[in-house]
């Protein structure tokens, strides 16, 4: 008989890294920038938007630690809302947020790759540069990152939190390079490196208009800067003394994140005019380092960009475990193959759920390689991520009444009214972020219907149904009891 028993290896320090890495990346480097162009009239006003979105993330993130004293297991998300609301619910919104996720690290993978791009220009090779541009070469070295972070994945936990642990702290290492540059650096000496370099003249005193649709729009895709903590929970399973270290390490993962966040928008932005960066992300994908690089030597550059790119695959190993968690999970329960459920008798990891989400993550490559725009794979991500994270929030809601019993194990927060507050806040202020996002997709201008999240989103939740309708009936006429096996932590 297959062992199907996780093992808990992983401490504070992997689980802050696990939420740290999920979180920075492709969020700070390009969205911040690239927003400009993806919600045009933004402006100087991207900063206060990063701050506004902060909100239903940290209530999002206080549901999650309550929740996850009282069922700390993997799959995190999907074990709150089947066993504190309802087991589809639980069910559709996870898989929502399993397919997003998944389609988001090969989205990571793929934007990776002008990372490289820029350090081979830096350093003074042309022609390797331009060979990263090439579209199979592209593809290709994004499928080998996703699948050396399927084996370090597979490996296990010492594996795993001896590549991540040192790969954030070089993150944050050549990342401050970013603040402290920015923060050195006037406005002026950008316009005059500016012109040195490219005889290109500027005017940074551009008068922008605030326009609150435009801010809340950026705001709700800001938004998916702050949702990657939700990975400490669905690695629940293997976490130490988890009905302390959870909590803990989501809260700290949450101040680490949203500081740095603050520190490094602002410095860009303090030294680039955002008059520049909206005229620039018009015209091609730009990033923080590539804004910077007018100013700073070349070889300050090449450490910024090193930095970058750094941050972008620190995604991977963290998004890959949790997202494999949430079919290990929903293996246990019997709603995919028991055969997920499988553990490596030499690494204790579950192989076949990692496997099986390095192959829907390679698919996101392809998707972003010919859809052209890597920022639908982030709007089905947020899209599918509020969902989840408005659930959880319902579920803090709701628990005491579907399982009191799991409800009196929760350990922070005892009151049960303050509980109820929060969720109540929680779910009114992320159900307002997602109609403002829906909104937005709906209304802007794509080349065909499939190039909007929303109905990439509503396709996926409704094979998530049939998936759930089938096996929920398989299970009822095979005997189980239904109603014990969702009251149960698994």
């Amino acid at each position: 008989m297959s062992n199907t028993t996780l093992s808990r290896q992983l401490g504070l320090m992997g689980l802050i890294a696990t939420g740290v890495c999920s979180m920075l990346g492709a969020s700070i480097n390009v969205v911040p920038f690239m927003i400009q162009r993806h919600v045009p009239g933004i402006g100087p006003y991207v900063l206060p938007a990063f701050v506004f979105a902060a909100i239903p993330a940290l209530l999002a993130a206080m549901a999650y630690s309550m929740l996850a004293t009282a069922m700390p297991r993997a799959g995190g998300s999907y074990v709150y809302a089947s066993r504190g609301l309802n087991p589809y619910l639980g069910f559709v919104a996870s898989f929502s947020q399993w397919f997003g996720l998944s389609i988001v690290i090969g989205v990571v993978a793929y934007v990776t790759v002008p990372f490289l791009r820029d350090i081979m220009e830096n350093l003074g090779f042309p022609e390797m540069a331009a060979n990263l541009e090439i579209g199979i070469i592209r593809v290709g070295l994004a499928l080998f990152m996703i699948w050396l972070f399927v084996w370090i994945n597979i490996k296990g936990a010492k594996s795993y939190e001896k590549t991540i642990i040192p790969l954030m702290i070089l993150m944050f290492l050549m990342g401050s390079v970013v603040i402290v540059a920015g923060l050195n650096y006037s406005q002026n000496d950008f316009i005059v490196a500016l012109q040195e370099k490219t005889d290109r003249i500027i005017d940074p005193n551009i008068e922008a208009v605030f326009h609150l649709p435009t801010f809340l729009s950026a705001a709700a895709l800001l938004f998916a800067s702050f949702i990657g903590f939700d990975s400490i929970a669905q690695a629940g399973g293997e976490a130490k003394d988890p009905t302390k270290k959870l909590p803990l390490a989501i809260g700290l993962t949450i101040l680490i994140v949203g500081g740095y966040y603050l520190f490094f928008t602002a410095a860009v932005y303090s030294t680039v005019p955002w008059s520049f960066v909206a005229e620039e992300a018009l015209n091609k994908d730009i990033t923080a380092p590539g804004l910077l690089g007018y100013l700073l030597p070349s070889w300050l550059t090449v450490i910024i960009v090193a930095g970058a790119a750094i941050a972008l695959i620190n995604d991977l190993p963290a998004m890959l475990l949790s997202v494999s968690r949430l079919m290990f999970a929903w293996a246990e329960d019997g709603i995919f193959p028991k055969s997920i459920t499988k553990i490596h008798k030499r690494y204790n990891t579950p192989y076949l759920a990692v496997i099986l989400s390095g192959l829907m993550a390679s698919i996101g490559i392809l998707g972003s390689h010919f859809a052209g725009d890597f920022f639908l794979g982030i709007d089905i991500m947020v899209t599918s991520m509020m969902v989840n994270f408005l659930l959880m929030c319902i579920t803090l809601i709701s628990i005491p009444k579907i399982n009191p019993k799991l409800s009196e194990e929760i350990k922070i927060f005892p009151s049960a009214l303050g509980r109820k507050i929060i969720g109540w806040m929680g779910a009114l202020v992320l159900l307002a972020f997602l109609f403002i996002h829906t909104w937005k997709d709906l209304q802007t201008e794509a080349g065909a219907w499939y190039f909007h999240s929303t109905p990439i989103w509503l396709l996926v939740m409704a094979l998530a149904s049939l998936i759930f309708y089938y096996k929920y009936k398989k299970m009822k006429k095979s005997g189980i009891d239904t109603d014990n096996l969702f009251k149960k932590l698994p």
